[in-house]
């Protein structure tokens, strides 16, 4: 219950929810109040954030000092586990393996394939429990499609009771000890994931996959026009901050 009211409030905290949570607050103001001035100034504020939140040079300048932590993992140093931690995720049979995995997710996967062919002889291990009325686990379904690129079964570790970054980190720190692991999870992800891997006494290797803020060059209209897709790249900015906060309170 208390992870679920967890995840509740947390995703109320995010931008486009709570901004449009007082775009609603400003309009009730409006319609059946006499603070038409606090209203008007109210709606403003949020719908100049939520236009901001929504256009790259904004968004990426957000999330670029969370993905600049560490640098892509180029070495090839013996390694015993790879350790891919899960995100999002869906599970229908009919599906290609890699459509069942978000965008957060698959990039993460893709990564620990091409770190575990430059390391023979490492294991791969998947995190993630099932979600709500789902009968299948994050971390066997990215398992499933690791497979589908290539990696034996018998290299692959499903642990499939982990429900957030810390329980990962307490599970893998149970089946690896001290023995030398990558650490693979979304760049904006891995500075909190590190902390919370470094808390249960382990000393991973950090590995950064699925960078999105970008400096290189767009087209003009991608900078200037709002998209959901760099609103996106806020809220994972914006989501690890409060991880961060929350992290800080519970020590």
């Amino acid at each position: 219950m208390l992870f679920i009211l967890k995840k509740i409030i947390g995703n109320l905290l995010l931008p486009l929810p709570f901004l449009l949570l007082l775009m609603a607050i400003a309009l009730a103001l409006l319609w059946f109040s006499r603070w038409q001035k606090s209203a008007k100034v109210l709606l403003s504020l949020s719908w100049l954030s939520l236009l901001l939140l929504s256009i790259q040079p904004v968004a990426d300048r957000l999330l670029m000092p969370l993905e600049n932590h560490y640098s892509t993992y180029q070495e090839k140093t013996p390694v015993d586990y790879i350790v891919v931690l899960g995100g999002g995720y869906t599970y229908n049979a009919d599906w290609a393996p890699s459509s069942n995995l978000f965008s957060n997710s698959l990039p993460r996967v893709t990564e620990g394939v091409r770190l575990y062919r430059e390391h023979p002889g490492a294991k791969m291990i998947f995190t993630g429990a099932e979600a709500i009325s789902n009968p299948v686990s994050n971390a066997k379904v990215a398992a499933m499609v690791a497979e589908s690129l290539g990696v034996p079964e018998q290299d692959i570790i499903a642990l499939p009771q982990a429900k957030d970054t810390i329980e990962e980190a307490q599970a893998v720190a149970q089946l690896a000890g001290q023995k030398k692991i990558l650490l693979v999870t979304s760049a904006n992800h891995l500075p909190r994931a590190m902390k919370i891997f470094q808390s249960a006494g382990l000393d991973p290797i950090p590995a950064p996959a699925n960078q999105l803020a970008t400096q290189g060059p767009l087209n003009p209209w991608e900078k200037i026009f709002p998209s959901a897709n760099y609103l996106s790249h806020s809220e994972r900015a914006w989501y690890e901050t409060l991880g961060s906060l929350w992290l800080n309170l519970k020590d």
